[in-house]
């Protein structure tokens, strides 16, 4: 399933970004794996959305 994957890519950018910062990697390098993992995390939440449409009671 699509939603499976995006999370577990988000997940991978995760502990990638996290590795980039304990070895004090290249702040700019950190930043696009950031700005990358947002996308993911925001094509996340519209496909959550679209299953799980917000019901007002």
């Amino acid at each position: 399933m699509m939603v499976a994957r995006l999370r577990h890519e988000h997940e991978d950018y995760d502990a990638a970004i996290n590795a980039m910062l304990k070895v004090g990697c290249d702040q700019l390098r950190i930043q696009r794996m950031k700005k990358k993992k947002l996308v993911i995390k925001d094509k996340l939440s519209q496909l959550e959305d679209q299953i799980i449409p917000d019901i007002i009671a």
